[in-house]
């Protein structure tokens, strides 16, 4: 059995290079398949660099993998843990949306860090189609206005937003009908799911899904008791490694016998 620990700080997000990282420990350390233990805490990042997370960690355990939540597996830190083929969590530990999130400066504003702001594309899609829809329908109206806000919109960068939520969707689907929701229909999964990868759902990306709101959606959870042993010592490991990405490096990847740390 290996225990596996992956944590990155709030603006470290999870990229490809990750799953090469783990592979790189996993290589030396864990042959022969036993059960893999994946303790992750992460913001999210890029879902097809979860989908390659999923796949290492699958491949090196022959698909006895399971996660175990601290405190925080948001978006596409989400999608590893429905990779799994159980998530261990506490009352206190939490899930999130994995909907796309879009990065735009606002009109007038310096383009800078500061001035950014992170949105839903659903809800920039949504945006565009209701002013489409309203533009169309505008038989007694004067069309001009509408056609001056959809001026502010590309076409094209829509389309990319649109694809984008097809993607989350089919990674999460996908990833879940080939593990614990597998001889589940694609389209019952999606429907179970569907808080996961709604924002209509839950308004806001960083929304909490608490274990049981999780076993509701189908997902299979094994509750950690927060008086017990064992909670206790995940969360030590949780705490002792979020100091460390806070105040030393961005991401730490570690097993009992070897880490990897990157800024």
């Amino acid at each position: 059995m290996t225990f596996f620990t992956s944590f990155g700080r709030r603006n470290v997000l999870i990229v490809d290079d990750d799953a090469e990282m783990i592979e790189s420990i996993l290589a030396v350390e864990h042959v022969g398949g036993k059960k893999l233990f994946l303790v992750v805490n992460s913001p999210g990042g890029s879902g097809m660099a979860a989908e390659r997370i999923v796949n290492t960690c699958r491949a090196y355990s022959n698909n006895q993998f399971e996660v175990v939540v601290p405190h925080m597996a948001k978006s596409a830190a989400t999608m590893i843990c429905f990779g799994a083929s159980v998530i261990q969590m506490s009352k206190t530990a939490e899930l999130g949306p994995v909907d796309p999130q879009v990065a735009y400066w606002p009109e007038g504003v310096e383009r800078n860090e500061a001035n950014l702001i992170w949105t839903s594309a659903e809800e920039y899609v949504r945006s565009y189609d209701k002013l489409m829809a309203a533009a169309m329908g505008a038989v007694t109206q004067r069309i001009e206005p509408f056609v001056q806000q959809l001026h502010r919109y590309d076409s094209r960068y829509i389309e990319q937003l649109r694809s984008a939520q097809q993607l989350a969707k089919d990674i999460s689907v996908r990833t879940l009908a080939s593990g614990m929701m597998s001889g589940i229909v694609n389209t019952e999964i999606e429907q179970k799911i569907k808080v996961f990868l709604s924002q209509a759902e839950t308004s806001s990306h960083g929304r909490m899904i608490n274990a049981k709101e999780a076993e509701n959606c189908g997902l299979k959870i094994k509750m950690i008791d927060l008086q017990s042993e064992l909670w206790h010592n995940i969360w030590e490991l949780y705490v002792r490694s979020n100091w460390c990405v806070n105040n030393r490096c961005g991401k730490l990847i570690e097993t009992s016998q070897a880490g990897v740390i990157s800024a």
